[in-house]
């Protein structure tokens, strides 16, 4: 019987400190499968230390072994996307290099998927060495993506998953820029499975995700899932409204009825602020909308490959 291909694809991003322990441990893991082949797909994501060198070395030195290095850094959803182009074999695992996701959860993975499934997408149980404010934005943010999102979305997932070359072809076809891939997994649907596993620390390195990019990033899923924060601004917008309404019978039931100097100032600026700032939030998420549209609309690449190297038998 002939073995089936199982595609590793890494994405990289200022990693020199881990990335030879990196393969080391992917590579232990191929060579102890021997009813599979492997192949390594690299992704360097415009990494300005020697990572790129480090994935030279490998390439050379390891047939298996393809790299693209990205023309400057596009961000780590594109790197994964383009591993998942370039990826040929009969499953695809998407794993970060900073071995936080230990490889030694894979043979798992591939008993889940020759047992039928076509998405084994793995849920970190236990998250050593992350602070409690991350620990909580990510519980709150994962719970809100589902309350916003039209597509459920497992809880306290990350990109690290098998997934089917059938599942894989039709990834390959969603060509939109603002990307939330285990969003996308979980909208293409197909046969999926948990697989809880306990997460570990950083082998080296600081975190690429500082706080700026982690909340672009929850925009991305939320926005790119669901139009639900606009219903949301026109909600906001006819209750204002409805407040607005109330305060101006109010005004002339004084101005009938009551007294007629000049008081109040306190409230009116108040109101005044409240309905500045609402129509300025509304204003904000219909521009972010519109905005992702221009952006798409110019049909640029995802991606600029500007070095491959190696070729994956």
């Amino acid at each position: 019987m002939e073995k089936q291909l199982i595609s590793l694809v890494v994405p990289c991003f200022n990693e020199e400190e881990v990335i030879d322990e990196t393969y080391r441990r992917l590579a232990a893991l191929a060579n102890s499968q021997v009813d599979c082949e492997f192949e390594f797909v690299f992704v360097d994501d415009g990494s300005r230390d020697n990572t790129l060198q480090h994935l030279r070395e490998i390439a050379a030195n390891d047939q298996r072994t393809l790299v693209l290095s990205f023309s400057r850094n596009f961000g780590h959803q594109l790197a994964v996307t383009a591993g998942i182009d370039e990826a040929s074999g009969n499953a695809v695992i998407l794993i970060d290099a900073d071995l936080q996701d230990p490889p030694e959860v894979i043979p798992e993975m591939l008993t889940l998927w020759r047992d039928g499934h076509q998405v084994v997408y793995g849920v970190r149980s236990d998250r050593p060495g992350e602070s409690p404010f991350k620990l909580w934005t990510a519980h709150l943010f994962y719970r809100l993506l589902n309350y916003l999102s039209d597509t459920p979305i497992p809880l306290d997932t990350g990109d690290f998953r098998l997934m089917d070359r059938s599942v894989v072809n039709v990834l390959r076809t969603l060509t939109e820029r603002d990307r939330f891939v285990r969003g996308l997994v979980s909208w293409v649907g197909f046969r999926q499975i948990a697989l809880p596993y306990r997460r570990s620390e950083r082998f080296a390195g600081t975190t690429k995700y500082p706080l700026r990019k982690m909340l672009r990033f929850a925009s991305d899923g939320i926005i790119s899932f669901s139009v639900r924060p606009l219903r949301i601004a026109m909600l906001a917008g006819t209750l204002c409204a409805g407040l607005a309404c109330a305060g101006i019978i109010w005004a002339l039931c004084v101005r009938l009825f009551g007294h007629t100097w000049v008081q109040g100032w306190a409230a009116t600026i108040i109101a005044v602020l409240f309905l500045g700032g609402v129509q300025l939030i509304c204003t904000g998420i219909l521009g972010e909308y519109i905005g992702r549209t221009y952006m798409q609309g110019k049909d640029r690449p995802l991606y600029i490959i500007s070095e491959r190297l190696g070729k994956p038998k």
